[in-house]
C-alpha cells in the first residue's frame, strides 16, 4: 500500500508469461505522472489529470519499473516506485564442446553448459535421460539434454548415440580367463596330490647327493631372471633410462634377483604389465573394458609398487647397517685389546657379527687376503656402506697405519662417540614421535578420506576421471600432494 496509490503487483519472480500491471491512484490526488522503465530507460511517460487507474501491459523480454509522480489535493508532491518486474522469453543456450565426439565408455560423456540471458551459468542444472535409455543393446539411442530457467523457459538438445556391442570380445576374453583359472586349478590339484604323495614316501627314501630337479617356483624366478636381463640390454641403449637406473643400483644389495639398476627398471616394466593384465581381467569379469586413463593409472601405480618394495626393505637394511656398526667397533676393540691385528679384528668381525654389517667385514677380510692394502680396503668398505661412521674409521685407520698410535684409545674414542651419537638419536626419536604420528596422519588421511566417500558414493569422484578438467585438477592434487610430502620430510628430518 502506498500513500498516493496501489500496484496491484508491487514485485515479480521472472516469468515467461505477460503481465498486466493496474496503478490505483488515491482518493486525494488529482494528477499523476508516470514513467514506465525497461531496463534502467525509459520507454513510455505520460501525464493523468484525473483520477483514474492507469495500465500497463509488459510483453517483451526485459526488466521493467514503473515511477509514479503524485500531486495530492493539497498541493504536495512525491514520487512512488513500484519493484521490478522481470520478463524472460528466451530459452537458455546448450552448448556442447564437442559435437563430433566418440566415447568407448558411457562414463565418458562430452562436456555439455547451458547460458541463460537473466539467471547466467546453469550447467549446474542440466538434467539429461541416460537412465532411460536401454545401452544393454546396441543400435541407435538418442540422449536428450534439458535445462529451464527460472522462468520457465525450457531448453533441449539431443545426441545420437551409437551403442556397439563388445559382448563377442568380451566373452572371448572371458572364456580365456575361465580357461585359464581351471588349468591353474587342474596344476595346483595335482602339485598338491604330489606333494601328499611325496610326504607319505618320504620316509622310506634316501634323498640323492646331487638333487638336480628344479621347483616350478625357482623355475619362474629362472624365467623372470632371463627376462628381466633380455630386456635390460635394450634398456641400455637409452641416455634417460640410463641415468634413471645409476640411482637404483644402491639398491640391488638387498634384492638377489635384480644384479644391476636396470635390471630393477626391467623389473618394474613387467610388474607394471602384470597390474594391467590383472586389471584387464578384472574388467572383463565385469563385461567391461579398460579405457586409456585406467590403463596409465594402473600401469602407473604397478611401475612404483616395485619402488615402495625396495625403499622399505633399504630402510629396513640401513637401519640394521647403522645399529650393527657399533657391534662391530666394539668387537674389533676386544680384539685389539686381546693384542690382535686389524685383519685378525676384521676376521674376528666378520665371524661373529651377524647382518648385512657382518657381511661388510667378511668382504673386507677376503679383500685384505687377496693382497689389497689396508688402506684402500677401508675407502671400498665407506663408499658400499655411505655411512658417516665408516668414513671417520676409514681416516682413523689409515692415519695409525702411516703415523702409528695407540688404536685401543682411538677405537675407546670412536665406540664412545657412535655411543653418544645412537643414544641421542634414541632420545630424538622419543621426542618427536608424537609429530610423527601427527604427519603421518596426514598424509594417509587422504586415502582414508576417498576410501571412505567411495565406499558411499562410488561415482562421487568420477567427474575427476570422466572429464579433462577433473583430470587437469587431480593432477595438480597429485603435485600439490608430493610438495607437501617432500616439505613435511624436509622439516622433519634432523642430522646427527
Amino acid at each position: 500500500m502506498f500513500e498516493g496509490g496501489t500496484f496491484d503487483k508491487n514485485s515479480q519472480t521472472p516469468t515467461n508469461q505477460n503481465l498486466t500491471i493496474t496503478f490505483t491512484p488515491n482518493q486525494n490526488m488529482v494528477e499523476y505522472t508516470y514513467n514506465l522503465y525497461k531496463d534502467g530507460e525509459i520507454i513510455d511517460t505520460q501525464t493523468v489529470n484525473q483520477n483514474i487507474p492507469a495500465t500497463f501491459t509488459l510483453d517483451t523480454t526485459g526488466t521493467y519499473k514503473i515511477s509514479v509522480s503524485v500531486t495530492l489535493n493539497t498541493g504536495f508532491t512525491f514520487t512512488e516506485e513500484s519493484g521490478e518486474y522481470i520478463i524472460d522469453k528466451e530459452k537458455p543456450e546448450i552448448t556442447i564442446e564437442d559435437e563430433n565426439f566418440t566415447i568407448t565408455n558411457i562414463k565418458n560423456l562430452p562436456e555439455v553448459t547451458a547460458k541463460d540471458n537473466h539467471d547466467g551459468d546453469l550447467s549446474a542444472k542440466i538434467t539429461n535421460n541416460l537412465k532411460d535409455l536401454d545401452l544393454t543393446t546396441s543400435g541407435t539411442k538418442t540422449l536428450t539434454y534439458t535445462v529451464s530457467d527460472e522462468a520457465g523457459n525450457t531448453s533441449s538438445v539431443s545426441l545420437n548415440l551409437e551403442v556397439v556391442s563388445h559382448s563377442s570380445e568380451l566373452l572371448i576374453l572371458l572364456s580365456f580367463i575361465i580357461v585359464i583359472l581351471v588349468a591353474l586349478l587342474v596344476y595346483f590339484n595335482r602339485l598338491r596330490r604330489a606333494f601328499k604323495l611325496e610326504k607319505r614316501i618320504n620316509a622310506y627314501t634316501i634323498e640323492p647327493l646331487n638333487k638336480k630337479t628344479v621347483s616350478f617356483t625357482d623355475k619362474l624366478l629362472n624365467k623372470y631372471t632371463k627376462l628381466i636381463q633380455s630386456l635390460s640390454k635394450s634398456l641400455k641403449k637409452s641416455v634417460f633410462i640410463t641415468k634413471y637406473a645409476k640411482r637404483l643400483e644402491k639398491y640391488t644389495k638387498i634384492t638377489k634377483y635384480h644384479q644391476t639398476g636396470f635390471e630393477i627398471v626391467s623389473g618394474k616394466i613387467i610388474i607394471g604389465l602384470i597390474f594391467v593384465i590383472i586389471a584387464v581381467f578384472a574388467k572383463a569379469i565385469q563385461l567391461d573394458l579398460l579405457n586409456i586413463y585406467e590403463f596409465i593409472l594402473i600401469y602407473t601405480l604397478g611401475f612404483f609398487a616395485l619402488d615402495v618394495f625396495l625403499i622399505i626393505r633399504y630402510k629396513a637394511y640401513r637401519y640394521k647397517l647403522e645399529s650393527d656398526f657399533l657391534s662391530a667397533i666394539t668387537v674389533m676393540n676386544n680384539a685389539f685389546k686381546a693384542g690382535r691385528s686389524i685383519s685378525q679384528a676384521i676376521e674376528i668381525v666378520g665371524r661373529e657379527v651377524k647382518g648385512p654389517i657382518g657381511d661388510e667385514f667378511k668382504k673386507m677380510s677376503l679383500e685384505l687376503l687377496y693382497g689389497l692394502e689396508l688402506e684402500s680396503v677401508f675407502k671400498r668398505f665407506s663408499s658400499r656402506t655411505g655411512l658417516e661412521e665408516a668414513k671417520y674409521l676409514t681416516a682413523s685407520l689409515t692415519i695409525i697405519n702411516k703415523t702409528g698410535g695407540n688404536i685401543i684409545k682411538i677405537f675407546e674414542n670412536i665406540e664412545n662417540s657412535m655411543f653418544e651419537k645412537q643414544k641421542l638419536k634414541f632420545e630424538l626419536n622419543s621426542l618427536t614421535s608424537g609429530s610423527k604420528l601427527v604427519v603421518y596422519t596426514l598424509l594417509f588421511m587422504p586415502f582414508v578420506f576417498v576410501l571412505i566417500i567411495s565406499t558411499i558414493n562410488p561415482t562421487y569422484f568420477l567427474p575427476f576421471i570422466n572429464s579433462e578438467l577433473g583430470i587437469i585438477l587431480l593432477i595438480f592434487m597429485i603435485i600439490y600432494y608430493i610438495i607437501f610430502i617432500v616439505c613435511i620430510r624436509r622439516i622433519m628430518k634432523v642430522v646427527i
